[in-house]
């Protein structure tokens, strides 16, 4: 399996790692996370708990979109070595998203995001 096929397993876990940020956020607010249902009682947090919450929803969104991104470029036939620095690239900035989001730090994660989607960008044009 080439390195940009590992980046989407890596991006595709990343909302995971999100959820267990959440999961935290909810035990220390509430004393512990209701499985029964846990999207209400996530709809309830605030701070850092809430931001961990959207920035999860926020990766799920990025996953599809980077996802579909280096189906496409294999499907057209891009080599794995022209698209792996760029799926590395995006794979760190939405790392640096996630931190950025639960820590409010709004600017800085603006611009992770638009860091990430100039990589989309990068990689559709190199496959076109």
């Amino acid at each position: 399996m080439t390195t940009p096929f590992w980046c989407v397993l890596a991006v595709l876990l990343l909302p995971l790692f999100l959820a267990f940020a959440g999961g935290y956020y909810r035990g220390k607010a509430f004393g512990a996370a209701d499985n029964h249902d846990p999207r209400a009682q996530a709809a309830k947090l605030e701070g850092p708990g809430a931001r961990a919450y959207a920035a999860q929803a926020n990766a799920w969104e990025a996953a599809i979109l980077f996802s579909a991104t280096i189906l496409t470029t294999h499907a057209a036939g891009l080599p794995a070595e022209a698209a792996t620095p760029w799926a590395l690239a995006f794979v760190a900035f939405r790392v640096l998203h996630g931190i950025f989001y639960i820590q409010d730090l709004d600017k800085a994660r603006s611009l992770s995001f638009m860091g990430g989607m100039a990589c989309i960008i990068t990689l559709f044009v190199k496959a076109a």
